[in-house]
């Protein structure tokens, strides 16, 4: 909460406003984009992200690809930064996530992953975040196959099996990297 309080006052109370013209200023639309995903034991929540799409009906079924035609120019940047990611820091201060834990997915996703993937419900045990060890070690973007949710999965569990103040630190500064040098599956 501390953490999310400092970057709120101290980065979000500019940076916010100033993204959110460059979004107007490119595609109608809000500049928030909500979507239900899923939290701790499993119930929802809305998940708040810049949007960095053309308004478009799919956005609740289908995750973004590379080359996605609904990515806008300045949606490109946001999301090969992570920068979209900034409002979710309102979902920590509601109590909805954490800066670090297992990253929420969408509601369809869980129920899908959940039936074949067997410990898929044990990641809903915290409460989800803002970014997590799967994501810092490259298990991120879209979900093509089966395998790669159990790459998460993996991931996340051993993070929940392993929490400490010293690894959260660790996710949190590898987590800044990421967003300076980009990374090839975010997009």
């Amino acid at each position: 909460m501390v953490f999310a309080s400092l970057v709120t006052a101290l980065l979000l109370s500019w940076l916010l406003p100033l993204l959110a013209i460059l979004i107007k200023m490119e595609s109608r639309g809000p500049v928030l984009f909500k979507q239900l995903r899923t939290g701790k034991d499993g119930k929802p929540f809305y998940c708040y992200k810049l949007r960095t799409m053309y308004l478009n009906d799919d956005s609740e079924q289908r995750q973004a690809s590379r080359g996605d035609s609904r990515i806008t120019r300045i949606g490109g940047l946001l999301r090969k930064t992570s920068l979209d990611e900034l409002p979710q820091f309102i979902n920590v201060l509601r109590g909805e996530m954490s800066v670090v834990g297992p990253r929420p997915h969408m509601l369809q996703h869980t129920m899908i992953y959940s039936q074949i993937i067997d410990n898929f419900m044990d990641r809903h045990a915290v409460v989800p975040g803002i970014t997590g060890l799967a994501q810092v070690a490259g298990h991120r973007g879209e979900t093509r196959e089966t395998e790669a949710m159990v790459k998460r999965v993996h991931a996340d569990i051993f993070y929940i099996s392993n929490w400490s103040f010293a690894l959260d630190l660790k996710i949190v500064l590898l987590t800044i990297r990421q967003a300076i040098r980009g990374h090839e599956n975010a997009f």
